[in-house]
């Protein structure tokens, strides 16, 4: 096989985001705000924000799942990109986080389409599952702790809609899953998910180099 990719440096990378859609100006505003704290790498990429935005417009999303809210960027890309009506469920463990994101959905007039669920992931999706059923969600971004994936991925599965999709962030890990000597939980963990991904026939899958890796999984 012979081997076909790109190697990012930071000048082809300043190429890419100069040929991206422009930003919306209260979403940029997030993003630099939340460069600037000592958590800013748990921030989804630029291109990241636009890959999701398309997916949520090109699948018809109405209703979106998001795990891992930080301080909001993605919750904030997904929400303009949905329709009048159309509605994020994020959840979070962190309300100081997700309060900076508030004041940027409210200002960017999209505060009503964002339902904000603070405590435990896992027992966020239970309570969902149980008081409205599955198949309720276009698509779930999971964007949170790594070893807790796979329970995550099992219950958006249910959650998602056939025909619609799950995305999970961080898959390559900078490229840690590839180094046999990283045995740390969380490179362990996203080992795990992506050989289980890869051989789950239940979704139509692909593992891509997007920052630092991105799974999209279309349910069946």
């Amino acid at each position: 096989m012979v081997a076909k990719f790109t190697r990012m440096n930071e000048q082809l990378y300043d190429y890419l985001l100069a040929h991206q859609p422009a930003e919306h100006p209260i979403l940029a505003e997030l993003r630099a705000l939340t460069d600037g704290l000592p958590e800013a790498k748990m921030q989804a990429a630029i291109e990241q924000g636009h890959l999701l935005a398309l997916l949520v417009r090109l699948i018809g999303a109405q209703r979106v799942l998001e795990i891992g809210t930080f301080t909001g960027s993605s919750t904030l890309v997904m929400a303009l990109a949905l329709p009048e009506g159309g509605r994020v469920t994020t959840c979070d463990l962190n309300d100081a986080w997700a309060a900076i994101g508030r004041r940027h959905w409210d200002r960017a007039g999209v505060a009503d389409k964002i339902e904000l669920r603070i405590g435990p992931a896992r027992a966020t999706l239970n309570t969902i599952e149980a008081t409205s059923g599955p198949n309720q969600f276009g698509l779930a971004f999971i964007d949170a702790d790594k070893t807790g994936y796979d329970a995550y991925y099992d219950s958006c599965l249910r959650l998602v809609r056939p025909g619609g999709l799950l995305v999970l962030d961080n898959t390559l890990r900078r490229g840690r899953v590839a180094d046999p000597n990283d045995t740390e939980p969380d490179t362990e963990a996203l080992r795990a998910i992506n050989h289980k991904i890869a051989r789950d026939e239940h979704v139509d899958r692909v593992l891509l180099p997007i920052a630092s890796g991105m799974t999209l999984a279309r349910r069946r």
